[in-house]
């Protein structure tokens, strides 16, 4: 396939940054994206041009680390994937692929397609932990009770990557959607009930310090995350944190 790539160009965060055509010939279908921007900066650097900077890590859709926002869609135009899982036979030949990177201001522009997503973090370090006696006297995990609808629910809640993908489709750049399936990991379990009332306190105190905007309601986040998360976890934090709010 022959592609025309539009791709976000901006050499740091200072830089106003544009918007730069590419042409591409000799794509596979079978490529994955990321193999497609590889080929891409391999042309550029033999040209002896600046290539393309982007994250990328395990390239399993694990690390949740291939933030791009592609055509206008936050890793592309499949669903339930990231944009390393997405490939080239979803595109036909002569199409113009628009690449950005993430638009939050909680998610700066460090070079191209990279944002800095350490607010994630920050919120992480400020409740997304419990205490666990590590004296040797632990209880077996497994030796703890807890209903199966219960274990489900914080398994799903659990599979949230921090992509950063609920931000990136939201227009108000809301991180709900991440926070709330950091707090519904634990809030079910019988492990997380040691820190409840902290956590969802200070994660979500933290999440507004970050500068993330509020939920718009529109379940935008829901549809582009590609481990499904879903909408549900948003209102159990909510009841957290009221019942937290009530306690304190």
């Amino acid at each position: 396939m022959k592609l025309k790539l539009k791709i976000w160009r901006q050499k740091n965060a200072q830089d106003k940054g544009k918007m730069v055509d590419y042409d591409l010939d000799n794509v596979s279908p079978d490529m994955s994206f990321l193999e497609m921007m590889d080929v891409l900066n391999q042309d550029l650097m033999e040209k002896g041009e600046e290539p393309v900077a982007f994250d990328h890590d395990c390239r399993e859709g694990i690390c949740g680390m291939c933030s791009m926002y592609i055509n206008g869609q936050a890793h592309g135009p499949d669903r339930a994937i990231t944009v390393c899982q997405l490939h080239m036979r979803s595109f036909n030949d002569g199409d113009s692929i628009y690449i950005e990177p993430w638009r939050a201001k909680a998610f700066p522009v460090i070079k191209d397609l990279v944002v800095d997503r350490s607010a994630f973090d920050r919120i992480q370090h400020a409740g997304g932990f419990i205490s666990v006696n590590t004296s040797g006297n632990t209880q077996d995990a497994n030796a703890i009770p807890i209903e199966k609808a219960n274990a489900d629910a914080a398994f799903d809640a659990a599979t949230c990557i921090g992509c950063g993908a609920c931000v990136a489709s939201c227009k108000n750049s809301s991180a709900m959607l991440f926070v709330s399936a950091k707090v519904s990991q634990f809030a079910l379990l019988p492990q997380g009930q040691v820190e409840a009332t902290d956590r969802v306190l200070n994660m979500v105190k933290q999440m507004d310090e970050e500068g993330f905007g509020n939920c718009t309601n529109t379940g935008a986040c829901e549809v582009e995350c590609p481990k499904g998360i879903s909408l549900e976890n948003i209102a159990r934090m909510n009841r957290e944190y009221l019942a937290a709010s009530l306690k304190g």
